[in-house]
């Protein structure tokens, strides 16, 4: 049997980011969609992890949960056999984006999380489409299942967060690197920049997709997971 996959959703997100893709693969894999909710800071939310997952598995991060993928990989690269970055950037945020999201920070607190949360995922953010209203309705309601508490705390770690490009070029796994065509918040240059500090990597730019291929275009993001999936351990 296939090592477990353990998902980790992004910013304001729960396992319906994920829907497509549980559906897909849980009947020949054990999925698990982990909550990176707890610690204001990405080493808190990767240490409390750790101690609740399998010994050995393999890791999928979209958004903030790639961030937080990185830095389990950083602290127990041999646990994961496998790892996939979704939408995410190594980079520690810049100081203009940790003020920007110091006044989103502000907004949250006065009681106006729906107001901030459509700054954050502005239409833009996703590729046009029929379906774009509808994702947006999705991403709007589970961060309000999430609450403003949760926003404060993924905030703050997203502010403090490390660079990693130490930790790319160090890994050993197979590893995916997957993104939006239009994706604007973490562009296609940054994935191929993420892809080339790994050593062992394939890159897979979903097409009609931006910030959130695992719901705008499921299918071919499915697809793209799977192949990562059957990759050999080590390259030919």
């Amino acid at each position: 049997m296939a090592d477990p996959l353990v998902l980790l959703p992004g910013l304001m997100s729960d396992a319906r980011v994920f829907w497509p893709q549980i559906a897909e693969l849980s009947a020949k894999t054990a999925v698990t969609v982990a909550p990176i909710t707890q610690g204001e800071r990405i080493e808190e939310i990767a240490s409390g992890l750790l101690d609740q997952l399998p010994k050995r598995f393999a890791l999928a991060g979209l958004g903030l949960g790639g961030a937080v993928a990185l830095e389990i990989l950083r602290r127990a690269p041999d646990r994961l056999t496998r790892l996939a970055l979704i939408d995410a950037s190594p980079l520690a945020e810049t100081p203009q984006s940790a003020a920007a999201r110091e006044m989103l920070i502000v907004k949250v607190k006065s009681g106006r999380l729906a107001d901030a949360m459509r700054e954050e995922l502005n239409p833009v953010w996703l590729a046009p489409g029929p379906d774009r209203a509808a994702i947006l309705e999705i991403a709007l309601d589970m961060a309000d299942t999430l609450g403003p508490e949760v926003y404060v705390r993924q905030a703050r770690a997203l502010q403090r967060a490390r660079d990693q490009q130490a930790v790319l070029r160090k890994c050993k796994v197979p590893t995916l690197v997957m993104c939006g065509e239009v994706g604007r918040l973490n562009p296609v240059k940054r994935h191929s920049f993420m892809a080339e500090l790994l050593p062992y990597a394939i890159l897979r730019v979903i097409e009609g997709a931006g910030h959130l291929p695992t719901l705008e275009q499921p299918e071919a993001t499915t697809a793209a997971i799977k192949e990562w999936l059957k990759m050999p351990l080590t390259p030919a």
